[in-house]
Formats: structure tokens, sequence, C-alpha cells
């Protein structure tokens, strides 16, 4: 089959549910990991470790999880309400949301004549959905879905958290710290790998922002942990 006969592969559509599920194995990792750091700064045994590690792992899933929820529902109301508010518009003033519409296509370098025949024949077809689209910027890759959102998050939260998890469960503690960092970097940069494979983004970009970044918050921890911890 010829090049110029196969569908071009787009990665947009990927952008909600990957976003969510990047930022929840990212936090997951990089919060486990420098909570652990934290504490084995201060102490010398595994049980606080482990404990800190376990607290933090299943708190942050469940708030991770529900931050989602909330913040992307809020964005779906704020979106149903500009649906509706268009709906009765178009009940109301169907010739001005004609126009309005029509002179979208215009701005974006159609003919006044030609966009009002674009507009016409649209609002034809499927008038909340041309204004959906066309005026509010919503179309069904970018709207919000609170339980995709949500259930990415929280799950992506636990994977990434188990890590460094079992890091802290089965790892030497004299090394703790150190063993800590090498395999949350390590996580990061697979992350970094499959984030950008998944959504067709450059890898070296994606590996360096995600590793510096994680560097910085668990150095910080850790300074926390040797500056205001006590030995336990």
């Amino acid at each position: 089959m010829n090049d110029e006969n196969k569908s071009e592969e787009h990665y947009i559509n990927r952008s909600n549910w990957l976003r969510a599920a990047v930022l929840g194995a990212n936090d997951g990792i990089l919060s486990t990991a420098s909570i652990a750091i934290g504490v084995a700064a201060a102490s010398d045994l595994r049980e606080p470790i482990v404990l800190a590690a376990l607290a933090g792992l299943v708190a942050g899933a469940l708030s991770m999880a529900a931050g989602e929820y909330v913040s992307v529902s809020s964005q779906t109301d704020i979106e149903n309400a500009d649906i509706e508010r268009e709906r009765k518009e178009l009940e109301d003033t169907p010739e001005i949301e004609l126009l309005e519409l029509a002179d979208i296509y215009e701005k974006r370098g159609l003919t006044k004549e030609t966009a009002l025949e674009v507009a016409t024949q649209l609002s034809e077809h499927n008038a909340l959905e041309a204004h959906k689209r066309d005026e509010l910027g919503i179309n069904e890759i970018n709207q919000a879905n609170p339980l995709q959102a949500a259930v990415a998050s929280g799950a992506a939260f636990t994977f990434g958290g188990a890590l460094p998890f079992l890091v802290a469960l089965f790892l030497p503690v004299k090394q703790m710290i150190y063993y800590q960092y090498g395999f949350a970097i390590l996580f990061l940069a697979l992350l970094g790998i499959l984030a950008a494979k998944t959504g067709g983004s450059n890898i070296g970009r994606a590996i360096s922002r995600i590793t510096f970044w994680g560097t910085t918050a668990m150095g910080l921890t850790a300074i926390v942990g040797y500056l205001f911890g006590i030995s336990i």
C-alpha cells in the first residue's frame, strides 16, 4: 500500500488521558520517593521509611483521583453551561448565530460568501455541533471526562508510587537515600520515554525535563530531612 493511501497517525486524541496518566505516575514516583528519602535522611530504621512511603502512596492516589475528578468536573460544568447557553441562543436568535458562525469562518480565511455558505450548510446539518466546535472550541477530543481522568490519575499514581515503595521495602536501609534517588530517576526516565512514544513527542526533551525536576524535588526533600529530622 502506498504511503499516500495510508491514513495519517495523530496523537491529539490521546492528550486528555495521557496527561492524567503521566501526571499521576510522575507524582506517584516523585512523591513517594521524596517522602522515603526525607524520612531515610532522619532515620536508620526501615519501619518508619516503609510506613511513610505507604501512607504517601495511599493518600496521594486518593487525593490525585479526587482532585482530578473535581477539577475536570468543574471544567465539564462550564462546558455544559456554555453549550446550554448556545442552545438557547440558537433557539431565540438563529439568524444572529448564523452570522456569528460565518464571521468565524471568514476570519479563518474564507471569503464572505463562502463563509456564509459553509455556515449555512453546517447549521442545516447540526447547528449546535457547529457552534460547539467552532465558536466554543469543544469537540469529542478535548471535551472533559471526569471519571476517565480520575481513574487514569489514581491508577497511574498507585503504579508510580508502588515502585519506590518496593525499594523502601526490600533494599538496604543504610543506602536507602541513594537507592531511592537512583531508582526514581530510572523510573522517571522510563516514564518520560513511554509518554513521549505514546504522544509522539521528543524523547530526549521528555527525559531531561522529568529527570531535572525529579532531582530537584528529591534533593530539596533530602535537605529538609537532614535539617529537621530527628533520629528515630
